[in-house]
């Protein structure tokens, strides 16, 4: 078996860590052991490119033991938990291609074993994986029945190959479920990028502005746990009406050049390039920090950023010092990547149970319906959506309550009125 991590040793931490994981993930848990007696995907090839934490590995582990042959390579170069990849490789046979902190040529090649083994479903969290298969690997495209994508950004390239009618092949756009980006996208990157900003710096946010950059469902959940810290939020928006609810949540909204005097603390979380560029640093404070909790490590200009200073210095994990050469200093964190999976472990278990118990029936109906499929990106059809929901709530011991028969007949009816 062919795969490249950092160390099988670490296999017994990795086999804990995702023993942890699944105590909190009791839905992902129930396809398991369906998918465990059916084997619903047995033969079917698999190239999965996610974050490879552990919760990424009891997805992985579900899908195996659906009969699927998976191999699987990581979707940011930072956000490896080295331990699971040991796991994976040495406990259960899969091939894994990734390594915390590996260099863009490294990242590129591993995508490309992961997709050597000539996919029939893809899974992707950033779109990586579908675009080198469009532009590098088209040989492979025969072969490929349908994928699925776990995060705003990919959803957004994948929409507009769709649009250039260069998509060759059906994606089931995950991360728009509302069990996805409701909790996953809310709960788990509000609570989870700020236990990065506090693993990498140890600040305290109580009476900090903190500027947040894009009031999406990401920055919607980061402005909540922010404000719960004690820290002072403010919303930058380029949309009218995120900024009118940033406005109606409480929070002060202003252009991302007026935060830029008074931000103590700064994450972007937009899905665009250089949303923090050198017009903003020139404008900081001494001591400014800096952070992205969006896919990509394009949100802050940091080209822009080396140019402009004259000395940069690694000041803790996680932590690039850049002294401007107006004596101010600017403190990067985690390279510009994602702050969550990068300086902390992701987001918690709780809320990727949903997320990816989305990902495994969403590849099971690719896998059924997908040659029937137009070369679209689709939402999570509303069963399987709702049927998370029902064993979510099921999990965590709730009921709720039902429609009576008179109830649902006047729902669809139109003649009862007043």
């Amino acid at each position: 078996m062919d795969y490249d991590i950092k160390d099988l040793k670490l296999a017994e931490k990795g086999k804990l860590k995702m023993e942890w994981a699944a105590r909190y993930m009791p839905v992902l848990g129930i396809i398991k052991e369906k998918f465990s007696k059916e084997k619903p995907l047995k033969g079917v090839r698999i190239s999965a490119c996610l974050h490879v934490t552990s919760e990424t590995g009891n997805l992985i582990k579900t899908l195996r033991k659906g009969g699927a042959e998976i191999a699987l390579t990581a979707s940011n170069p930072l956000s490896t938990q080295d331990e699971v990849a040991a796991a994976l490789v040495k406990n259960d046979s899969i091939p894994v291609f990734a390594i915390k902190g590996e260099d863009n040529k490294t990242y590129y090649k591993h995508i490309n074993q992961a997709l050597d083994q000539k996919p029939q479903i893809t899974m992707d969290d950033g779109a990586d994986l579908v675009s080198t298969l469009h532009s590098q690997r088209k040989s492979l495209l025969e072969h490929v029945i349908g994928g699925t994508e776990e995060t705003t950004t990919g959803v957004i390239r994948l929409k507009s190959m769709a649009r250039n009618k260069v998509l060759r092949y059906p994606i089931i756009a995950v991360n728009d479920a509302n069990t996805k980006h409701l909790f996953d996208n809310r709960y788990g990157t509000g609570q989870s990028t700020i236990d990065g900003i506090l693993r990498a710096t140890n600040i305290l946010l109580a009476g900090m502005n903190f500027v947040i950059a894009g009031y999406g469902w990401c920055g919607r959940g980061i402005a909540m746990r922010a404000e719960g810290e004690g820290a002072k939020v403010i919303i930058c928006e380029v949309d009218p009406l995120r900024a009118l609810e940033a406005v109606m949540d409480g929070f002060q909204v202003m252009t991302l050049k007026e935060a830029a005097k008074i931000g103590n603390v700064f994450v972007t979380t937009t899905g665009d390039k250089d949303v923090i560029s050198r017009d903003h640093f020139l404008r900081m404070k001494d001591g400014a920090v800096v952070a992205n909790s969006g896919h990509f490590n394009v949100e802050i200009d940091i080209r822009a950023l080396s140019k402009m200073s004259q000395k940069r210095r690694k000041i803790r994990d996680f932590v690039e010092e850049y002294s401007l050469r107006n004596g101010r200093k600017i403190y990067l964190l985690a390279e510009g990547r994602l702050i969550n999976l990068a300086a902390a472990e992701g987001h918690p278990a709780t809320v990727m149970d949903m997320s990816f118990a989305n990902q495994a029936l969403c590849v099971l109906h690719l896998y059924r319906k997908g040659k029937s499929l137009k070369k679209e990106v689709y939402p999570v059809p509303e069963k399987i959506d709702k049927e998370i929901a029902r064993l979510k709530l099921k999990a965590l011991g709730i009921k709720i309550d039902k429609l009576t028969p008179e109830q649902k007949k006047y729902l669809t009816g139109w003649k009862e009125g007043t």
